[in-house]
């Protein structure tokens, strides 16, 4: 019985939380304690994400299998400062994006009623947006 419990407390995660708590109170557990307690953190970490799936793939030519995980809720943790640089940087970049992306279908928008209306800004000059765009109709 030594044996096993020693096991479970041999355990990074099980090393991780006992190492928070003061020596007299780790080396109070039981087997069980800490196997329930175990079961009881597995439980809470992974039982609350709205997209949970999970699988193997047996791929030719390789003799094991691989698995796959995807994961996806609400994150409840707070974020490191580098977690944040990099949450800001790719709010940043999604905004810049739809930013650019609206301009240009703006610039688009704009061009082609110029077309419509027969105004030429240069003469003889043309992006062939217009001759593509009536081509569509």
């Amino acid at each position: 019985m030594a044996h096993k419990n020693s096991q479970i407390k041999d355990e990074p995660a099980m090393r991780k939380l006992l190492e928070r708590m003061p020596d007299p109170i780790a080396e109070s557990f039981t087997n069980d304690q800490l196997l329930h307690l175990k079961i009881a953190l597995g439980a809470r970490q992974w039982g609350k994400h709205k997209v949970d799936f999970r699988g193997t793939v047996a791929l030719p030519f390789v003799p094991s299998k691989i698995y796959y995980v995807l994961l996806m809720g609400k994150n409840h943790r707070d974020l490191s400062r580098t977690e944040k640089a990099v949450s800001a940087f790719t709010v940043t970049l999604f905004v810049s994006l739809f930013i650019f992306i609206c301009v240009l279908v703006g610039l688009l928008v704009i061009y082609l009623l110029k077309s419509a209306l027969g105004i030429n800004l240069f003469e003889n000059f043309s992006l062939g947006i217009w001759s593509w765009f009536k081509g569509l109709w």
